[in-house]
């Protein structure tokens, strides 16, 4: 059967082994068998040539849910040639794709895609020789080294359907008249040792300190913000084209819901961003802060904080204030705060209809007989509309037991998991509405509404909610409210350190770790109170990118963007942790002096502060050592090493120890530095009249990897 299909492949030009690649997929090989099929219908049971094999294959791979209806149409064209190009092919598709309903404008379709426009050769030589003409000197300059796919776009820009091939020919034609044959000059490479450009960054609160580094060889800055790189990366659809989308579903309705829907935004961004306030956030929700907020700001759009408060087993009102706080903290303001719970009454009449429509019933399977993916079909599945509908009632009132029944919708997820519930019974009272509901709703079915309501253009969230996808737009399309769009990216994980709330919360009550905020998590507020900057966290954010794979990484890189945003925004001082005293027996001066010190060192033009430098002074312990070691660079009996900000440097004469040989005492001469011989290998931190302070130093919690998945050792 596989070398039948394979043998019908090559016979319309594709190589064996392309074809054993198309066979691999499924919904590409029905299409391809289709068409070939059909066009030999159409060519009365003719073999079909490569050059038309080739734009079948393209159909075949192409071709979207979305225009599915008009896939042999598409065929007809190709095979009867009236469609010969791939541009002709190609732009097809983008009127088909723009113009999704099922009757088709054939005059307008044919008009844009070229269908029976016909491009002489004459009409090429003459677009291709004016071209040439307005460029002739810089050609004539360059000679074989100009870039003649520029002449080519061009004239494919005056020529729309001429084809590719001719113009090309043409191309080579009349420059080899110009120019005449290659001489053993242009036979040479042209050197690759270009001038670097000199590159000028417009700083400003959010592109300032660009480093040298972040520089790419094509003279543009690496992107430095979230916003940014949605700016200039990321590409997701315009508002309104939803269709356009993969697996966007389209039904009678959508057409008219997505111009209302255009109405109401005024065709802007609309994002949002929708925590569970049963917990802190954590460093993978700072990506989702910036991806959903920086992707809004980035096309002056707006994004919603929305709480996703649907259980109130779990939710307090500190997680509520919490999580407002760190968004407005990283850097971003809501348009505006909703709740789920806002839409509870409509969410309850929608649950309502769909029962109505015979697409939702009530179920009284408990928990444990539908977990997992194959559970047994539930016998109430065809359950009267009219008794579901009492009992969803009932349910309501509460007249049905915790755990008794639940709500369930007629719909099967990607990951094959059948009819996922909608309303569960919750005997406890909501942070907000009190004791008004005692049945909640699920996310699978509150999210997409939600979005509904609040007109998401883009639902952006992390891949594990692929599954849902389908469900997601089965429900709106099932009640025939606006549909968004939904946009997986991988979410972000940190090693060393666990994020999950349940484990976080589980920590907090074995007496792990004080509270959400204990400095060694990755909650934000832990990183905050750590010290992390929110321009480091964002930047971080915006070095990983949107994409669908699953970032773990580790904290030394999180880490390395604390350093660069501190190096550019706190002032620098000394300080020295495990001190070894240091006097001075030459000091130069009579009294201890002030020197004058940069806050940045390599910013001196940013300001100074002063620091006292007297006789006796104070060194770090790890900077001495009694018995020189190799590649050792600080102060030894045999060493001498450099002070800091002083212009001196140390010579060791005596070491004073206490009774338990422990150092208690350095005693040093001090010299010019530019009175010495050799330049000390280090300068090191030293304190004078030093001020007292309390210093934090913090290890790793986990000393596993990855201790979700493996026996963790705190």
């Amino acid at each position: 059967m596989a070398e039948d299909v394979i043998s019908l492949f090559t016979s319309i030009g594709l190589s064996e082994q392309k074809a054993k690649e198309t066979l691999k997929n499924e919904a590409v090989t029905e299409n391809l068998k289709e068409a070939i099929s059909e066009a030999r219908k159409i060519l009365g049971g003719g073999e079909v040539s490569k050059s038309t094999g080739t734009l079948l294959y393209h159909v075949a791979t192409k071709i979207k849910l979305q225009i599915k209806q008009h896939f042999l149409t598409l065929v007809q064209y190709v095979a009867l040639e009236r469609i010969n190009s791939e541009v002709r092919l190609n732009a097809a598709l983008d009127y088909l794709m723009s113009h999704p309903s099922s009757a088709l404008d054939v005059t307008s379709f044919e008009e844009s895609c070229g269908v029976g426009v016909v491009i002489t050769p004459e009409q090429v030589e003459q677009v291709v020789e004016e071209i040439i003409r307005e460029q002739r000197e810089e050609i004539v300059k360059k000679r074989y080294n100009f870039n003649a796919g520029q002449i080519m776009t061009a004239a494919r820009l005056k020529l729309q359907w001429a084809d590719g091939k001719a113009i090309k020919n043409e191309v080579d034609i009349q420059i080899l008249d110009l120019l005449g044959p290659k001489t053993e000059a242009d036979m040479k490479q042209p050197s690759k040792n270009k001038a670097k450009p000199v590159i000028e960054v417009q700083k400003n609160e959010k592109t300032s300190n660009i480093k040298e580094s972040e520089i790419q060889s094509n003279g543009v800055a690496e992107v430095t913000t979230v916003a940014e790189m949605m700016r200039t990366k990321v590409h997701f659809h315009k508002p309104g084209e939803n269709y356009k989308t993969d697996g966007y579903v389209i039904t009678p309705k959508t057409m008219d819901l997505l111009k209302e829907h255009l109405e109401i935004t005024k065709g802007g961004i609309r994002t949002r961003f929708p925590p569970e306030p049963n917990g802190i956030l954590h460093i993978g929700h700072a990506k989702a802060i910036n991806i959903n907020f920086g992707y809004a700001e980035a096309h002056n759009g707006i994004c919603f904080l929305r709480y996703d408060d649907t259980n109130p087993e779990k939710e307090e009102e500190k997680f509520f204030t919490g999580i407002r706080d760190i968004v407005e903290w990283l850097g971003y303001k809501p348009y505006k705060i909703t709740h789920s719970s806002d839409y509870f009454e409509q969410l309850y009449e929608w649950a309502k209809d769909l029962i109505k429509k015979g697409l939702a019933y009530v179920c009284h399977q408990t928990a444990d007989e539908i977990k997992g993916y194959n559970p047994p079909p539930s016998p109430w599945r065809d359950r009267p509309c009219e008794e579901s509908l009492q009992l969803f009632e009932d349910m309501r009132k509460g007249k049905i037991d915790e755990g008794a029944a639940t709500l369930r919708m007629k719909c099967t997820l990607e990951e094959g998991k059948i009819d996922p519930v909608a309303y569960r019974i919750k005997f406890l009272p909501h942070t907000r509405t009190g004791d008004k509901w005692c049945i909640y709703p699920t996310y699978d079915y509150t999210h997409c509404l939600c979005d509904s309501i609040e007109h998401i253009s883009h639902s952006l969230c992390t891949k594990e909610f692929q599954s849902r996808r389908s469900s997601y737009y089965w429900l709106c399309n099932a009640l025939d409210i606006y549909c968004p769009v939904q946009w997986e990216y991988g979410r972000l994980s940190m090693s060393y350190t666990v994020t999950s709330k349940r484990k976080i919360a589980k920590l907090i009550t074995e007496g792990i770790v004080d509270n959400w905020d204990d400095p060694r998590l990755f909650t934000l507020t832990a990183l905050r109170r750590r010290g992390f900057p929110a321009e480091a966290i964002n930047q971080f954010c915006a070095k990983m990118g949107v994409t669908t794979a699953q970032a773990v990484v580790d904290p030394h890189m999180l880490e390395s963007f604390v350093r660069d945003v501190l190096n550019s925004t706190a002032p620098r001082v000394m300080a020295v942790l495990d001190p070894i005293c240091v006097n001075i027996i030459n000091f130069p001066f009579s009294n201890t002096i002030q020197l004058e010190v940069p806050n940045f060192p390599s910013e001196p033009e940013r300001g100074t502060h002063q620091i006292p430098f007297g006789a006796t002074l104070y060194i770090e312990r790890s900077d001495f050592k009694e018995t020189e070691e190799k590649g050792y660079r600080r102060l030894t009996p045999g060493q001498d090493v450099g002070l800091r900000h002083a212009g001196y440097t140390l010579h060791f004469e005596n070491i004073v120890k206490d009774k338990s040989g422990k150092i208690s005492e350095l005693q040093c001469k001090c010299i010019k530095v530019t009175e010495v011989t050799e330049k000390p290998k280090a300068f090191i931190h030293w304190v004078s009249s030093p001020l007292n302070c309390e210093i934090r130093l913090y290890e790793r919690l986990f000393r596993h990897k990855n201790p979700e998945i493996g026996r963790a050792h705190v």
